[in-house]
């Protein structure tokens, strides 16, 4: 099976790195013009660069913006009017005592977790549908279904992640638009690696560390290990594609077995 994304425009948020810009690298080797998205126009043009060596024929184009805020979003939305796959994939996690945890914290949680996503369905989908074809994600997390007890704020987020992409799915209906939220389990990122050391011993090796981790706190996974960004995007890749035509308003896992279900 051979993706072909050629003539299409993606969009993905937060594509400067990690998990976004394996699925920008994804995206582009499949043929789509895709829109990198970062706060810092420096960052987005440096994140352009690394991208290039690992797709050199890649059309790649800036959309630097803070997508949390309006301004930032209409930025963005200014820089690309039009796009046939949007992935929302922006998001901030971190350990947090759940009785410590703010109102002001909760808030900002939820304007960069949850509403980015809401805002830019809103721009875009408009167009996907007039057009009738168009491909939405929004890449949520294990922790949506099974709440972290180290970082509930970031899980119930991802949680509302996943009602977002229902209801939007439905309003989406027979319009030729697919809407699906992806479950990515524990990732391999760097920003990842800091939120390991947070809760295992700092002076262990990297290796000897995901192991604690994963066998300390994540013991469910089936993987055993955590998922490398690129599996990630393979998966939202053929979620991108016409051979996803029939799959809209799921939840869809690449978890590596951590959810304990025997239903996706």
């Amino acid at each position: 099976m051979r993706v072909d994304l050629s003539g299409k425009t993606a969009l993905v948020t937060g594509s400067t790195q990690g998990i976004g810009a394996a699925i920008a690298t994804g995206l582009a080797a499949a043929g789509a013009r895709v829109a990198i998205n970062g706060r810092s126009e420096t960052g987005v043009h440096k994140a352009i660069a690394r991208l290039r060596e690992d797709v050199p024929d890649a059309n790649f184009l800036p959309a630097p913006g803070d997508v949390s805020e309006e301004a930032g979003a209409a930025q963005v939305v200014e820089e690309v009017p039009d796009a046939d796959i949007l992935v929302n994939n922006l998001g901030i996690f971190g350990a947090q005592e759940p009785l410590d945890i703010t109102d002001a914290e909760w808030r900002h949680y939820f304007e960069v977790n949850v509403l980015a996503a809401v805002r830019l369905t809103r721009a875009y989908l408009p167009g996907m549908t007039e057009r009738g074809w168009g491909r939405i994600q929004y890449i949520a997390s294990d922790s949506a279904i099974v709440i972290p007890a180290e970082m509930i704020h970031y899980g119930v987020s991802k949680t509302a992640l996943l009602g977002v992409s229902r209801g939007f799915a439905k309003h989406a209906a027979g319009t030729g638009v697919t809407v699906n939220a992806v479950l990515a389990g524990p990732t391999h990122t760097g920003g990842v690696e800091e939120f390991v050391y947070e809760l295992v011993d700092k002076d262990l090796p990297w290796d000897e560390a995901q192991r604690e981790f994963m066998k300390r706190h994540r013991p469910q996974s089936l993987l055993q290990r955590l998922i490398e960004p690129a599996e990630i995007a393979h998966l939202v890749v053929y979620l991108s594609s016409p051979f996803a035509s029939a799959t809209t308003g799921a939840a869809v896992r690449v978890d590596g077995g951590y959810v304990d279900s025997i239903v996706p």
